[in-house]
């Protein structure tokens, strides 16, 4: 079987899910977000978590050439990854859920968090990695978006990034849209933009206006597909499986470190003399609390 099988689909999927029909579109796009899981299911229970019917994995596996699902769902099942290996050091996970029932589910959320941030890794290939810091670093302006509780990972990259590159900026900065500080992004800029489901509506027309400008668009986000004719150049996928309601950003924080590491690097001595001076400016200001020793009056 071709090893690259299964990312071959996959792009195609992503290339023509808009002109498939409504419920192969769907279907596409649980396919394209969520590989291990369709490589593992039934038709039968695939079909009911996309929300379609078989007959509809049936045809979408005739229109991409194959002549069933089973052919269809193979390279996704034979390219699976373990999610947990006993034999990787994680023993001392196992240890925690021998103590007692708060210890079992301390347990199941520590290997969750293994498991998110050893997928998203898995995900950043180093010609991804390459490839998003050489766009930021050869960009005009470069902008990082996020909007609500996202907003802190974009706060954090810019907090740690503008000391490497003095051209990256925060949108929005203030309690306004990401759209009213890009009046001015054009074809020489980039755009990294942060977004998880339920995707916020305000990154969404930050994206489209970005790529009406000729913008360059970087995506970190668990899919590319996260609103209809969004397009990006450069996509970064990150795991969300979460054990409560809301998504894990272990993965994601992970990813951005990464690229931040790789940002400095690339700056040279350049970017350390300004972390540097960073650095003299906070304290002298300061920012940092530090301990005082007590004054002795001698008699």
């Amino acid at each position: 079987m071709n090893p690259n099988l299964k990312s071959d689909i996959s792009r195609r999927l992503v290339a023509e899910v808009d002109s498939l029909p409504p419920r192969l579109q769907q279907a596409a796009k649980y396919i394209v977000d969520n590989g291990n899981e369709f490589g593992m299911d039934t038709i039968r229970d695939s079909a009911e978590k996309m929300g379609v019917s078989s007959n509809s994995l049936v045809r979408l596996a005739i229109h991409l050439g194959f002549t069933s699902f089973d052919e269809l769902r193979e390279p996704f099942r034979a390219s699976l990854v373990a999610r947990y290996d006993a034999s990787s050091g994680e023993g001392w996970i196992d240890r925690l859920s021998e103590k007692g029932t708060f210890g079992h589910a301390h347990a199941r959320t520590v290997r969750n968090e293994v498991d998110v941030v050893m997928q998203s890794l898995r995900f950043l290939s180093a010609e991804k990695a390459d490839a998003a810091v050489a766009m930021l670093i050869e960009a005009r302006n470069a902008y990082v978006t996020a909007t609500r509780a996202t907003y802190s990972l974009a706060y954090y990259f810019h907090y740690v990034g503008r000391m490497a590159l003095p051209n990256l900026h925060l949108i929005p900065r203030h309690m306004g849209s990401p759209v009213d500080e890009m009046i001015t992004v054009g074809k020489e800029d980039v755009l990294l933009a942060i977004t998880f489901p339920p995707y916020s509506a305000e990154t969404i027309a930050a994206l489209r206006l970005a790529k009406r400008n000729g913008t360059r668009v970087i995506l970190i986000s668990d899919s590319e597909l996260i609103a209809p004719n969004i397009k990006v150049d450069l996509f970064l996928k990150v795991s969300l499986q979460s054990l409560h309601h809301f998504s894990c950003f272990a993965g994601a924080m992970v990813v951005l470190d990464s690229l931040l590491f790789h940002l400095v690097s690339q700056g040279g001595k350049e970017a350390q003399n300004r972390i540097s001076s960073y650095e003299s400016l906070r304290e002298d200001s300061g920012a940092y609390w530090k301990a005082r020793v007590p004054k002795i009056h001698r008699k």
